[in-house]
């Protein structure tokens, strides 16, 4: 891993645009970038204070290539931690490659993805899962994921193993120190406040670990996939949640022959309905390939919009039947009932559905009765509490890997104490747990780690 050279890339899109930004990031960044540019008060780069703008031209020998606004971060004070050279030119992709092209001649190294978010975590600026927050920042595509990616970065779950992982690392300091002295019998370490310091590690551990569903589903969206029989108002039903034309809607049965998916977003969290093929005995083949790729959607999704038609109102128990059969071949999947056409039903008859099947949403899609009503049934399914209250929240895979093995191994000292075994076989458990909670914030680590992490960065962050 080469830290002691100068990186370069385009930190803003490629492609056409109102303005690009090249940044350089090294020890060489400030000489390097001061051969190239002349400022219009000609002034050196070199001799100028950290954190100023400059306006100039890059300028390859006696050709200009662009008047750009050149800005200047010295020493460690920078975002990786090393001096930073930001230059703001015209968004030309060609003006772009030009200016990229003279720094590697002028003795830069193209960065690699992620390769400045690294040096910032390699410099010290912020830990690891600080810098994979950077990553879920710009990924979010929702309030929700923004919220947590923005309080990730800022320290909060860091600083929150920080503390932990500081204070076991005191009483195993002191566990340690009784090996010294294991002949004297003595003990240096409080085991009622030890006590106490691992009933409160093993609670805030498995509040986050239980934090990890809401997050997950924050981060990736909810998969709901829309079923039902053939011409019961599925693609009408998306088209209305979707607000939009999304989908073929038709009078004629199986018109959806495939599936088709689109994201919607409900105050911050992500669904992606699917409206299947309506399922039903065909003997035609496209509609029988489509009608199989529905059970496949239904087995991929967390929750299940079964919509039927007002007709079913008179076949109260053959419905009850039907949705009894869903719920007992997809036991772990949220379902949700859903009569459509309800403008076609009398007062008497939503009175007899709605006190015989509990929890059935009764909406017109054509005429997008109840769409609201079903927005805040879906809503109702996550709890977002955790999110309200401002709570940490864990959404990254490998944070909660190692937070499980964590958990594993403070139960294990919880047992210790509890059996009252020696300190040595402690001391391996508090190691390991100590071990675990290094490699979250980037304490404990190694270079394929870190590859594995940064490789999914965009290039020029």
């Amino acid at each position: 891993m080469i830290l002691n050279d100068t990186i370069v890339a385009l930190a803003t899109p490629s492609g056409a645009g109102a303005v690009a930004i090249v940044r350089v990031s090294g020890p060489d960044a400030i000489d390097v970038v001061a051969n190239v540019f002349e400022s219009i008060k000609n002034k050196d780069l070199r001799k100028q204070k950290t954190h100023t703008l400059h306006l100039g031209y890059i300028k390859d020998g006696d050709k200009i290539i662009d008047q750009v606004l050149v800005s200047l971060f010295k020493g460690t004070n920078s975002y990786t931690g090393e001096p930073t050279v930001e230059i703001s030119c015209h968004g030309s992709a060609f003006i772009q490659q030009q200016i990229i092209q003279l720094l590697l001649r002028k003795g830069c190294r193209m960065a690699t993805a992620g390769e400045f978010t690294m040096r910032s975590f390699l410099n010290g600026k912020m830990d690891l899962s600080q810098a994979e927050a950077v990553a879920d920042l710009i990924a979010s595509d929702n309030e929700a994921s923004h919220q947590i990616a923005m309080q990730q970065m800022r320290g909060g779950f860091s600083n929150e193993i920080s503390k932990l992982r500081e204070e076991l690392l005191n009483f195993a300091s002191l566990i340690e120190l009784e090996l010294d002295f294991s002949e004297e019998d003595v003990e240096f370490a409080d085991r009622t406040a030890f006590r106490d310091l691992v009933s409160r590690i093993q609670f805030v551990l498995k509040r986050l670990i239980d934090s990890f569903a809401v997050g997950n589903v924050i981060k990736n969206g909810i998969p709901v996939a829309i079923v039902g029989e053939p011409n019961v108002g599925k693609s009408t039903l998306l088209n209305a949640l979707l607000n939009e034309e999304r989908a073929i809607v038709s009078a004629i049965a199986g018109t959806t022959r495939d599936t088709i998916e689109d994201e919607l977003v409900i105050d911050g969290i992500g669904f992606r309905f699917i409206d299947t093929a309506g399922i039903r005995e065909t003997k035609d083949v496209v509609e029988s390939i489509g009608i199989q790729k529905t059970f496949e959607k239904i087995e991929q999704a967390q929750l299940v919009l079964f919509l039927v038609e007002n007709s079913r109102a008179k076949d109260l128990e053959g419905l009850k039947r039907e949705i009894e059969e869903i719920k007992n071949k997809y036991p772990l999947k949220a379902l949700l009932v859903i009569m459509n056409k309800m403008d076609l039903l009398s007062e008497t008859e939503i009175s007899n559905l709605t006190s015989n099947i509990s929890n059935l949403i009764l909406i017109s899609a054509k005429q997008k009765v109840g769409i609201e009503e079903l927005k805040g049934q879906l809503l109702g399914l996550v709890n977002t509490g955790a999110l309200r209250n401002n709570e940490t929240i864990i959404t990254n895979t490998r944070h909660y890997d190692s937070l499980i093995k964590a958990l594993e191994e403070i139960q294990k000292v919880q047992y210790g104490l509890d059996m009252n075994i020696s300190a040595d076989l402690m001391a391996i458990d508090i190691r390991q747990a100590l071990f675990f909670f290094g490699e979250i914030t980037g304490q404990v680590t190694n270079d394929e780690l870190l590859g594995n992490i940064f490789a999914n960065f965009c290039i020029g962050k």
